[in-house]
């Protein structure tokens, strides 16, 4: 790691969900499922109040996504990959040029200034992968959802302590990749960024959520907003 830290490449980790991309994959997909009549209308019913308070302003948004990966964990048993990973495919080509101005710019400037590019999002990781590969991120990292051996969902999610933890998973792509947090960047939304943020030279908190705004205020982070078509340095 102590090598890493001083050779390579520079850097630039993400969050996805809601930093680069304007919604939620794990979201987008779970609603499209529903649609398909891969899983049942009753899916929703998990997560509809949580998510007609958050609508409403009158909770977090946090308690309404913990419901999402809840629904989606508990219905994705037993469903073929192949069918769900279509979906997702199809989601992708439809949305991937919805994305904020700002973090797609900033995406573009650093792959050309020689950046290696990572994603981190709690969402799946295979529509997390090819969202990715459609903006130019040379990796990504998202939830792992196990297959068996007649290739449908078990159920299981590998690894589920690591991909909570962005600042774990910074450090391994770093090592593995050969790469140098000198120079480097990271941008998040919300307080689950903190901790790869406070490894790189450069954090922005985009659009941030109170709790990862009070703390990027506190130790001088740059924040940006972007609403509309304005983009607001604070």
């Amino acid at each position: 790691m102590k090598n890493a830290l001083v050779g390579g490449k520079p850097v630039a980790v993400f969050d996805i969900d809601g930093t680069v991309f304007r919604s939620s994959l794990l979201i987008e997909l779970v609603e499209a499922l529903i649609e398909r009549g891969v899983f049942p209308i009753e899916a929703a019913e998990a997560y509809a109040v949580p998510q007609e308070e958050w609508l409403n302003r009158n909770n977090e948004y946090g308690p309404y996504i913990k419901k999402v990966v809840e629904a989606f964990a508990y219905h994705i048993k037993g469903q073929e990959y192949g069918v769900v990973a279509d979906i997702a495919g199809e989601i992708i080509e439809k949305k991937k040029h919805r994305t904020y101005r700002y973090t797609r710019d900033l995406i573009q400037e650093l792959k050309s200034n020689g950046y290696f590019l990572l994603g981190i999002s709690h969402s799946p990781k295979f529509i997390v992968d090819g969202f990715g590969y459609e903006l130019g991120f040379d990796k990504t990292y998202g939830t792992f959802y196990e297959t068996g051996a007649t290739n449908r969902f078990t159920g299981t999610v590998e690894d589920e302590h690591l991909i909570m933890n962005k600042s774990a998973i910074l450090k391994r792509a770093v090592e593995k990749e050969h790469l140098t947090l000198i120079g480097s960047y990271g941008v998040g939304d919300t307080e689950s960024d903190i901790s790869m943020m406070e490894l790189v030279e450069t954090a922005i908190a985009f659009n941030p959520n109170r709790m990862l705004y009070r703390h990027a205020k506190k130790l001088g982070w740059g924040v940006v907003v972007e609403r509309k078509d304005v983009i607001y340095e604070l």
